[in-house]
């Protein structure tokens, strides 16, 4: 009895462990899916998720090259509802030490959204170019923003 009770345990954590992680991934697409990008992304996350109007908007994209990066640019792009709304491009150097050694590393990308954004769909497309505007990964995920400002969050009672 007592091992059964020990491996339902051990199921139950898993499980636990395995929502825990997903809570804030976010699905993503390549922009193209016949490409061999020479970056890789192997997830994105959202902070905070559901995003807020009013407040700092986190996206952390998770990567893995097999050559080191020693510049380059990103192209951020966002669209509501399928109309451009947003573009910046900058510098890949600015937020994370260059060269960036071949294997994993994270971009992060932190937005104020401001509170006139509208709620609803919209679609991120984030591209990574080297020295030479060669495209080395183009990815494209979804997120949504809601109603309500940061001060006008309703309260949990």
């Amino acid at each position: 009895m007592e091992i059964t009770q020990i491996k339902l345990f051990i199921v139950l954590l898993y499980i636990l462990s395995m929502m825990a992680t997903s809570i804030h991934a976010k699905d993503f697409k390549y922009c193209n899916k016949r490409k061999e990008y020479a970056v890789t992304v192997s997830g994105v996350e959202i902070i905070p998720d559901p995003i807020i109007k009013g407040k700092e908007t986190s996206f952390v994209i998770s990567a893995f090259t097999d050559k080191p990066l020693s510049e380059g640019e990103v192209v951020i792009g966002v669209a509501y509802f399928g109309w451009s709304v947003y573009s910046e491009t900058g510098d890949l150097c600015a937020n994370i030490s260059c060269p960036i050694p071949a294997g994993d590393f994270t971009i992060s990308y932190t937005q104020l959204l401001p509170t006139i954004a509208p709620p609803g769909s919209y679609t991120l497309t984030l591209k990574v170019k080297d020295g030479n505007k060669s495209e080395l990964t183009c990815i494209k995920f979804d997120f949504s923003i809601g109603f309500f400002t940061s001060s006008e969050q309703p309260m949990n009672t």
